[in-house]
């Protein structure tokens, strides 16, 4: 370990943990990456100073995104390869 360095030790719920090392993960981090940005910027600005987010679907998306996987994982739903047929049939 570097000689500018020094270990931390905090304290937290293990699914806490689990959910937080996951969504960190997800933007290309590490809880302790996450955790020294958080450190930074909060010095920078002098306040806890922003919030990285990750966009979460609603309800109505999340439901919407679920009938997309379940039609397209159907052999019975009608597909398209014309955008023409497609219009045809929003039509009716």
């Amino acid at each position: 370990m570097a000689e500018n360095t020094t270990n931390i030790s905090i304290r937290m719920d293990k699914q806490l943990k689990a959910e937080a090392d996951a969504f960190f993960a997800d933007l290309g981090m590490n809880l302790s990456t996450a955790f020294n940005i958080f450190v930074r910027q909060s010095l920078r600005e002098g306040r806890i100073p922003f919030s990285i987010g990750q966009e979460r679907p609603n309800k109505a998306t999340l439901a919407a995104m679920r009938e997309g996987e379940k039609l397209a994982n159907d052999p019975d739903a009608k597909q398209y390869t014309d955008l023409d047929e497609l219009l045809e049939d929003l039509k009716r």
